[in-house]
């Protein structure tokens, strides 16, 4: 094999590990933004949670001195 089929024999090669690679990173990016959006998702939810935790414990005090203030000493 000549020394000009081996370099094209390898530049075939390397035109489908190329070809390959952009596949790859394209599931890899789609799978990125999935995750992403999930990530978005869930802090979203997560911050709707504690506020409505900080606003049942804003109430506590309140409902506590309620009962212990009402003729139940």
């Amino acid at each position: 094999m000549s020394k000009l089929d081996e370099l094209a024999e390898r530049v075939e090669r390397l035109v489908l590990r190329h070809e390959e690679l952009k596949r790859t990173n394209a599931l890899l990016e789609q799978e990125l933004q999935s995750v992403s959006s999930e990530r978005d998702s869930l802090r979203a939810r997560l911050a709707a949670a504690r506020a409505r935790i900080d606003a049942l414990l804003d109430r506590i005090p309140a409902e506590r001195s309620a009962t212990v203030g009402g003729g139940k000493a």
